[in-house]
C-alpha cells in the first residue's frame, strides 16, 4: 500500500466533550490504522495556533454555555482561516454546539450570539425554552445502515438549501418540523448527534474518512473492508429499540 497519512485536528476537548465526543476521534483513528494508514491527531488546547494547512480533519465537539463561550472567543479571529478551509475541501466534523456555531447566529442560553458564518445557517430557541432530546435515527444517502445517535438540544437549526445529514425517522433533528438532521457542505458534516455518531454508524465514518482521503490523495480509490459486526449489532439493536 501506497504511504498515506491523515492529521485530525481535535479543537479543544477540554471543553467540547459532551456525551464522550472524542470516541469519534478514536474511531476514526482506529479505522484508519486498521487499514494500514497512518493518523495523527494533533489536540489545540488554549490559545495555541491552529495550522490548517496540515490539517485534513478538523472535529469540533458540543459543550455547556461557559465552554462554548470561551471557544467561540477563540474562533472568531480564526473565522477567515476556518472558512478558507471549508471551501478548499478540507474535512470538517462538528457536533451540536459546534455545528450551531459554524452557523450566522445562535444561542448561549437566551442570549442570541454572533456565530462564525462558516455556513448560511442559523439557530433559534424554541418558544418555549424546551430541549429536544431523546434517541435519534436517520435515513441516509449513501448509507445502507440506519445512522443512530443521541440528541439533546434547545436549538432550532434552520439549514436553509443546504443538503441535511439525513432524513429523520424517529427524533427532532435539527427542527421536529422539517424531518431532516443535520447538514452536508461540501466536506463539512454538522450534526446534533452524540453518541458519539461514528462508532456505532461505521458506514458513515468511512464515508467521511474516504471523502478526506479521496481529496488529499488522487490515487486513492476504496477502502479494504472491515469485520463491522459488533458494530453493527449494536446499531442493530438500537433501530429495534425505536
Amino acid at each position: 500500500m501506497a504511504d498515506y497519512k491523515i492529521t485530525i485536528v481535535h479543537l479543544y476537548p477540554n471543553l467540547l466533550n459532551l456525551y464522550g465526543d472524542k470516541g469519534n476521534i478514536e474511531c476514526m483513528k482506529k479505522r484508519l490504522l486498521w487499514r494500514g494508514i497512518d493518523v495523527e491527531v494533533v489536540t489545540v488546547i488554549d490559545d495555541e495556533e491552529i495550522d490548517f494547512d496540515k490539517a485534513d480533519i478538523v472535529f469540533l465537539g458540543g459543550g455547556s454555555e461557559r465552554e462554548l463561550r470561551i471557544v467561540a472567543e477563540r474562533l472568531f479571529n480564526k473565522k477567515q482561516q476556518i472558512s478558507g478551509f471549508v471551501e478548499n475541501n478540507g474535512s470538517l466534523m462538528a457536533v451540536c454546539e459546534g455545528f450551531e456555531l459554524l452557523g450566522k447566529y445562535y444561542y448561549i442560553g437566551k442570549e442570541k450570539t454572533e456565530g462564525l458564518g462558516i455556513l448560511d445557517i442559523y439557530t433559534e430557541i424554541s418558544a418555549d425554552g424546551s430541549r429536544f432530546t431523546g434517541d435519534v435515527i436517520l435515513e441516509c444517502d449513501g448509507i445502507s445502515n440506519k445512522v443512530v445517535g443521541f440528541e439533546n438540544h434547545g436549538g432550532i437549526t434552520n439549514i436553509n438549501d443546504y443538503t441535511p445529514l439525513g432524513k429523520v425517522l424517529k427524533g427532532n433533528g435539527n427542527d421536529k418540523v422539517s424531518g431532516v438532521e443535520g447538514v452536508i457542505y461540501k466536506n463539512v458534516m454538522g450534526t446534533h448527534l452524540h453518541g458519539p455518531i461514528f462508532p456505532k454508524n461505521p458506514e458513515l465514518c468511512d464515508k467521511f474518512l474516504l471523502n478526506t482521503l479521496k481529496h488529499k490523495y488522487n490515487d486513492f480509490a476504496e477502502f479494504s473492508p472491515l469485520n463491522d459486526e459488533i458494530e453493527n449489532l449494536a446499531n442493530q439493536y438500537m433501530v429495534n429499540r425505536g
